[in-house]
């Protein structure tokens, strides 16, 4: 397979390329990252965990920060 049909991820400063046709959600767990911690855009969009990754794609993972007061 071709680079361009790999997808590409980005977590920060890390970078990975992985087989399409996983979920958002199976990327996470693939990667061992909890999917409650973070949201995933495609393409510059936000997408669903059962967002289906497509050949080409580009990801970037963003942490979810939470904390404050309640």
């Amino acid at each position: 397979m071709s680079e361009q049909e790999k997808v590409k991820v980005v977590l920060r400063r890390q970078e990975w390329e992985v087989e399409p046709g996983m979920t958002a959600k199976q990327l996470l767990q693939h990667l061992g990252l909890n999917p409650q911690s973070y949201l995933v855009t495609v393409n510059g969009e936000l997408v669903s965990e059962d967002t289906r990754l497509q050949p080409g794609d580009f990801v970037r993972l963003v942490a979810v920060i939470s904390g404050g007061r309640d």
